[in-house]
């Protein structure tokens, strides 16, 4: 449906770092602990203690920074921003302003809607500390509001997009294409639930008119505690402002910027005040941290470990090796463990598409039971690669494959068959298959393979035991021969049913 304007959106995430301490003191960023127990004189900003840079958060950053294309910059500094919040002890929080470490980059994203890629600006990404929190009991009959200091001082990371972000669904692939990057990069664990990664997104309109191209106010959203609410917010939001215009002809330079909150349970977004600007905060530097100095060695060494980006990896899986844009999505965002894993899978195997298929329909299903380091340390790629050669040259049975596979990654609900009879696998199969190769695990597990010449004689005797089979096939009714295929399998349970049909189908034309 096209709508009478244009949506213009911007987004800050703010990302917590993965430091075992904050980022001006020692104390711990560990999520979960009682309140106020993670704390010291420099996080409460108490008279006389001082800061001093954590330099992994610091080393993080620019990471994060190389890979968003940004421009480092060879010297920055540290500024207060001043405001009084209950949650801001020091009545300052200690971040970046004019000097960041890096500004003007990008992510480039897959269009939700089908068109070509889109690179989105960054406008900076700087560092900067995290404020306490406010706890509102609104539920138990106290209705008093109080504060939890742990998270003061913990290291955020601020990446704020331009306004290139034209949809809610554009705004989601970025955010998923941002997350998928930070948990790639190893700086950030990104969960929202905890508050590792936020959001807050600017959004107005740009209207034509008969006078002429007109802009709403820009309006900030927060309190977004997902991908869905923020997408949820931005289509309300557009919706929102739009009929507001209609009724009251308010245009950019006639109203006030405002900062909204969304309201997930309503499922509407509400005034909260009027949104502040730079000035308000009046930053100035920090006397008590010396600036940074990057030295043009240490700008390479931070590009040089990048690697490879997921939108340049989920590509290349398309382009190499022909996967479809759905499979190479599903693989890249399992993360870079799987991903390695596959490709050396596909290394041994030299089939792409085979290999993502038993990715995605049997390996990522074991997951639901095992955790990824379990898995791998059961069943090594190599392993892996050798059971699919094995169903590829017909020499397995695709589904006894699949059982196997897993017995072997100790998935104990999987069933193997022993002299024709289905039987559920011992809590110890897993244990005995530690270290064997896949013939010695068949062996094991009781699956025979099937020597060429008796599976011919199985289907010869068959195929003459089944006359109005073969009737109805040489008429053209090829499903019937399941039905002599369900017969095999009955008397020999190891019988390949894909090499029985080919089999009975050359006897019955060969009559």
């Amino acid at each position: 449906m096209t709508t009478p304007y244009t949506i213009i959106i911007g987004l800050e995430t703010h990302v917590q770092l993965l430091t075992k301490s904050k980022l001006f003191c020692g104390c711990s960023t560990q999520f979960g602990a009682s309140p106020n127990t993670q704390t010291c004189p420099v996080c409460l900003g108490l008279p006389g203690s001082l800061p001093v840079m954590n330099r992994k958060a610091f080393e993080l950053s620019l990471r994060t920074a190389a890979a968003l294309n940004c421009e480092l910059a060879p010297f920055t500094k540290w500024d207060r921003k001043n405001y009084y919040y209950p949650d801001l002890p020091k009545a300052y929080q200690i971040s970046q302003y004019d000097l960041p470490f890096s500004h003007h980059g990008h992510l480039t994203i897959d269009d939700p809607a089908g068109g070509p890629p889109k690179k989105i600006g960054i406008i900076r990404a700087h560092l900067e500390e995290d404020a306490g929190k406010l706890m509102h009991d609104e539920h138990a009959g106290v209705q008093d509001s109080r504060v939890d200091l742990n998270r003061a001082g913990t290291p955020l990371l601020e990446i704020v997009s331009e306004p290139d972000l034209r949809s809610a669904d554009e705004s989601k692939a970025y955010l998923t294409e941002l997350k998928l990057l930070l948990t790639y990069l190893g700086v950030s664990d990104c969960n929202m639930q905890e508050g590792s990664l936020r959001v807050d997104a600017n959004i107005n309109l740009h209207l034509e008119t008969p006078s002429g191209k007109v802009a709403t106010p820009i309006v900030e959203i927060k309190n977004m505690n997902s991908f869905r609410a923020v997408e949820r917010a931005l289509e309300y939001e557009a919706v929102r402002q739009y009929e507001e215009w209609q009724e009251t002809g308010k245009l950019i330079g006639q109203s006030p910027k405002r900062t909204f909150g969304w309201d997930e349970h309503a499922g509407v977004t509400r005034p909260q005040r009027q949104k502040e600007e730079s000035s308000d905060y009046r930053y100035f530097p920090d006397p008590d941290l010396a600036p940074n100095v990057l030295k043009p060695a240490k700008i390479h060494a931070v590009l040089d470990s990048i690697g490879e980006r997921p939108y340049d990896l989920r590509h290349r899986l398309q382009q190499e090796l022909e996967l479809s844009a759905y499979d190479s999505d599903v693989l890249v965002n399992q993360g870079k463990p799987v991903v390695d894993y596959f490709l050396e899978l596909v290394a041994q195997t030299g089939d792409g598409k085979a290999s993502s298929n038993w990715m995605q329909q049997d390996v990522l299903r074991t997951l639901k039971e095992r955790t990824w380091p379990e898995f791998t340390a059961a069943v090594p790629a190599a392993w892996l690669a050798e059971l699919l050669n094995m169903v590829k040259e017909k020499k397995l049975e695709h589904s006894r494959a699949r059982e196997l596979l897993a017995v072997k990654a100790g998935v104990y609900e999987a069933f193997y068959s022993t002299n024709g009879t289905l039987q559920q696998v011992p809590s110890n199969a897993v244990d005995s298959l530690a270290g064997k190769s896949v013939a010695e695990a068949l062996q094991l597990c009781g699956v025979e393979q099937v020597d060429d010449s008796a599976l011919r004689d199985l289907c010869r005797q068959l195929v003459a035991a089944n006359p109005r089979v073969v009737a109805d096939v040489k008429q053209g009714k090829l499903q019937a021969i399941g039905s002599i295929v369900g017969q095999a399998k009955k008397q020999n349970p190891h019988v390949n049913p894909a090499q029985v049909r080919e089999i009975c189908l050359q006897l019955i034309a060969g009559e």
